[in-house]
């Protein structure tokens, strides 16, 4: 009995150690885990936000069809995205957007990530009630 009390009495805290242990690499995992959520995030931006210019610059006249891509590629972009954001639409007949944006750092609007994050779409351009295209 008494050595059975021994063994009990060392092992006392034991879990409390091991778990103190762990904690640095549960929070680094944690902060890899966000850092990736962050990454897919600017992914789904930078589409969606493609996706907008492109739709308003088929439907634009030609001369204002940049400005037009660019507003509506901003739009829904908050601020923390916006800051680095750069759109550009081209073509003639079949127009292209092109976004790229920047991968904030844990917190949006604070560092980013030294690789840009691009997205791309494609429409053809709108024709009017003649079918003549712009």
């Amino acid at each position: 009995m008494r050595v059975r009390s021994a063994v009990k009495d060392r092992d006392r805290g034991q879990v409390t150690i091991e778990f103190l242990g762990m904690t640095p690499t549960i929070i680094v995992t944690l902060i890899a885990l966000w850092q990736v959520v962050l990454v897919g995030y600017t992914f789904t931006l930078a589409g969606n936000a493609a996706d907008e210019a492109v739709r308003a610059a088929t439907a634009a006249e030609p001369d204002a069809r940049q400005a037009a891509c660019e507003t509506a590629g901003l739009k829904h972009l908050s601020e923390a995205w916006r800051g680095g954001a750069e759109v550009t639409c081209g073509g003639s007949g079949y127009v292209t957007a092109d976004v790229k944006l920047e991968v904030p750092i844990l917190f949006p609007g604070t560092l980013s990530v030294p690789f840009p994050v691009r997205g791309h779409a494609g429409a053809v351009e709108e024709a009017d009630a003649d079918g003549a295209s712009w």
